[in-house]
Parts: C-alpha cells; sequence; structure tokens
C-alpha cells in the first residue's frame, strides 16, 4: 500500500493531538477537510495494512499516581516468538521492541504502584525462565517525538 496526500496529511495532523469531544473522529476529521467516514476508513487500510500498529493515547501512569519502567531481556533467537507471546500477553507491558543486542528485547511495564512493577518482572521470570533487567526513570527528557508522514 502507499501512502496519498490525504493519508499523509492524517498521519501528521493526528500526531500532533486528537480531540477529546463527544465525536473526536468527526471533529478531527473536519480540522482535516475530510468526513469521519473517510477517516475511520483511512485509519482503518492503514491499521490493515499495518503502516500503523495502533491508533491511541499514550497516558503517563506515573502522572495518573501509578509507575512505569523499563525493562530488557536476553532472549535466545530460537525462543524469542514464544518469550514475545508471554511478555505481551500480560496487561502491564505498554509496548515492545526487539533490537540487535545480546539484549534483545526491551518492553515498558506499567502498573499502579512500583512495587507491582518488581512483582511482574519476577513473575515474567518465572514464566519464561530469562533474566528481567528493570531499568527505572531517574530522570525524564520530552524530546516530542513525531514521525513525519
Amino acid at each position: 500500500m502507499t501512502l496519498d496526500a490525504t493519508d499523509r496529511t492524517i498521519l501528521n495532523h493526528l500526531q500532533d493531538g486528537f480531540p477529546v469531544s463527544p465525536d473526536p473522529f468527526a471533529e478531527a476529521a473536519k480540522e482535516m477537510g475530510l468526513t469521519e467516514d473517510d477517516l475511520l476508513a483511512r485509519l482503518t487500510r492503514m491499521k490493515e495494512a499495518r503502516i500503523i500498529t495502533r491508533f491511541g493515547p499514550f497516558f503517563d501512569a506515573e502522572a495518573m499516581g501509578g509507575a512505569f519502567c523499563l525493562c530488557a531481556m536476553a532472549v535466545p533467537d530460537a525462543e524469542f516468538e514464544q518469550v514475545l507471546t508471554k511478555v505481551n500477553a500480560r496487561p502491564e507491558v505498554a509496548h515492545n521492541y526487539e533490537r540487535t543486542h545480546r539484549l534483545n528485547m526491551w518492553f515498558v511495564l506499567a502498573t499502579e504502584t512500583t512495587q507491582e512493577i518488581e512483582a511482574v518482572a519476577r513473575s515474567l521470570e518465572r514464566e519464561t525462565g530469562l533474566r528481567v533487567l528493570c531499568f527505572p526513570k531517574l530522570r525524564e527528557f520530552f524530546i516530542g517525538f513525531r514521525v513525519a508522514a
């Protein structure tokens, strides 16, 4: 699938925010000169084509009174898909990335308390037989990540 100018407009526009209203898709579509049905159809098509993998908010767990932590694992290549399935099955896993490094699986745990981070990490260790390394945030940097479409 190739992106046309309207698809690119949608991707660029929605990275800058999404309306919090009774009809957010209609409002966002209007801002871009589209109909709500066209916006929803295009988002669905891009998701099905895996141009986007998710569409939704990022919540700041700490601002809501919770906790989050960057975690990493060294997963043998032969076990990667099996471990990935177990890790991603946990509702506390916010996102998961494969890296070309000895520590080849990186993911974020988001929980209601700091103590739960440790409990989930230990549970994953029991389930997978592999060590989960936890890297708690010491300082926050806002980098304003955007991807120009």
